[in-house]
């Protein structure tokens, strides 16, 4: 057998074809040193079928996946488990922040032996050394392995110089896909990438899967270098537009206006994710800038209106409820789409209280949107993370809630809503109180279409606005049943779901 790599990217919730950034950052860090294949289960018909061949050719000794909570575990568990029962000899290496923040149940499982914990541009070609060497793998930074049967997590490295790093391998993948398929149609444009520029976010709320990984760290790319691989891409292949995957894209000022100066020429729209407060310190000059740049929406945590419930969240930061009201005046100044997504549902003392907080939240929503009328609203329902330590999983551990503790147990379907915040399990929600926050979603989304739903016509927008408006306007959200076979009819697009 030889020491080739096939890195697997399962199939996603949005059923739309974007650049895998993952798996190609894994490919950077052992390109040219070994063989190595991409299999990607958004463009396989059977990616079983392409990983098996492979496997079959003796040519390859490790199968890599990154792994996202939801959808991705539909491929990633069964596949995994077939190349163990099938392949014994082949080690399985998983990563993503499933792997690493619910490493338990995947190295117990029997068919997953390593999850690299975080970025893995150093740890993944030191642990295929170690395996060909025999050399332990505690020194490994970054790596979560099981020694003596007990589940082992490694010290964690620095963030790396992400400049230092190699470039990533777009070739490579356009000779499994060819990568024009991947720049696909957007709000931003005709053939939009998408790009990470960034590891990690320097805050700790307490319900985010990105805290229990980067501890508050952020690393990014140079502004220089983020200009020079979009060109490489536009220059190739044609994109147009960027969406910006990073946790917090806009975490330092003076790199966020250094891109925006050197893109600014080239006519391109694109789209990131950032908080508030941190955007709020931007001079009127940086918006100005990076409006003329094409920035044309940002994503923004909002969470909610209520002061107390952000302390209890743990968002960290300064940002208020009349921060958030009045960032989303200030952005319709700079004709900067402000996208807010709120989370509703967290943990209360009983089910009175749940609801109250609920309303609450629904009538802020409604305060920013009469704010400003273009701010996006994305509704998410709270599903917890194991941010050990935090408030927040406190009270979720003392009203009764537990993870799955066996692997395959992730396969039901009511888990993988779970990982989408739609249905989330939790002992504290009840029925009425998830049917509350859905149908004033619906009622919100008839009312408010999305802007990034480019199918939609203007007729169906209308039909969809009249509709709603005196459930809007009065309150009554309940059953909007009428609403939810339109949207359905017309596939409405949720971006929390299928993306921009």
């Amino acid at each position: 057998m030889s020491n080739g790599v096939i890195l697997f990217n399962p199939r996603s919730a949005e059923h739309k074809f974007r650049i895998p950034n993952s798996i190609l950052q894994v490919g950077a860090s052992i390109h040219g040193q070994r063989e190595y294949v991409f299999v990607d289960g958004n463009r396989e018909r059977d990616p079983w079928s392409t990983i098996e061949k492979n496997l079959a050719t003796g040519r390859f000794k490790y199968f890599g996946s990154t792994v996202m909570p939801g959808p991705q575990l539909r491929q990633a568990i069964p596949f995994s488990k077939l190349v163990r029962e099938n392949f014994p000899e082949v080690k399985v290496i998983w990563g993503g922040y499933f792997a690493a923040n619910q490493h338990k149940s995947v190295l117990t499982s029997g068919f997953v032996d390593f999850v690299v914990d975080g970025m893995g541009d150093h740890a993944f070609p030191k642990l295929l050394a170690s395996l060909e060497n025999g050399r332990d793998f505690s020194s490994i930074q970054n790596l979560i392995h099981v020694h003596e049967g007990n589940v082992v997590r490694n010290t964690r490295a620095p963030l790396a110089d992400l400049d230092a790093l190699p470039p990533l391998p777009y070739e490579h993948l356009d000779s499994f896909y060819p990568l024009e398929k991947y720049l696909g149609k957007t709000f931003l444009g005709q053939r939009t990438i998408a790009y990470h520029s960034s590891f990690g976010c320097p805050f700790t709320c307490g319900f985010c899967a990105v805290v229990p990984i980067y501890n508050a760290r952020w690393k990014g790319v140079s502004a220089a270098r983020i200009h020079a691989d979009i060109l490489r891409i536009k220059e190739r292949w044609g994109a147009d537009a960027i969406e910006f995957h990073d946790n917090n894209f806009f975490v330092s000022e003076k790199r966020t206006v250094e891109f925006s100066k050197l893109i600014r020429p080239h006519n391109m729209r694109w789209w990131g994710e950032g908080r508030i407060d941190t955007i709020d310190k931007y001079t009127d000059d940086s918006l100005a800038v990076m409006r003329e740049a094409g920035c044309r929406m940002i994503f923004f945590g909002a969470e909610s209106g209520d002061d107390e419930q952000l302390k209890r969240m743990d968002k960290g930061g300064t940002q208020t409820g009349a921060q958030i009201l009045r960032f989303a005046a200030r952005m319709k100044k700079f004709d900067i789409i402000p996208e807010y997504s709120f989370v509703l549902g967290f943990p209360q003392e009983n089910e009175a209280a749940v609801l109250r907080q609920i309303d609450r939240d629904i009538a802020f929503i409604k305060q920013v949107k009469d704010t400003n009328p273009d701010t996006e609203i994305i509704i998410y329902v709270y599903s917890p993370v194991p941010t050990e330590g935090s408030e927040l999983f406190e009270r979720v551990k003392a009203a009764g809630f537990k993870f799955p503790e066996h692997l395959e147990d992730w396969l039901d379907p009511a888990w993988e809503k779970f990982d989408l915040r739609k249905n989330p399990l939790t002992p504290w929600l009840t029925p009425k109180a998830v049917d509350r926050i859905r149908d004033f979603e619906t009622v919100l989304n008839g009312y408010y279409p999305t802007v990034s739903d480019v199918k939609l016509s203007s007729f169906q927008r209308s039909t969809m606005r009249t509709l709603s408006a005196l459930r809007y306007r009065t309150g009554m959200y309940r059953w909007p049943y009428e609403l939810k076979a339109m949207q359905k009819l017309w596939k409405y697009r949720q971006p929390e779901i299928e993306g921009m």
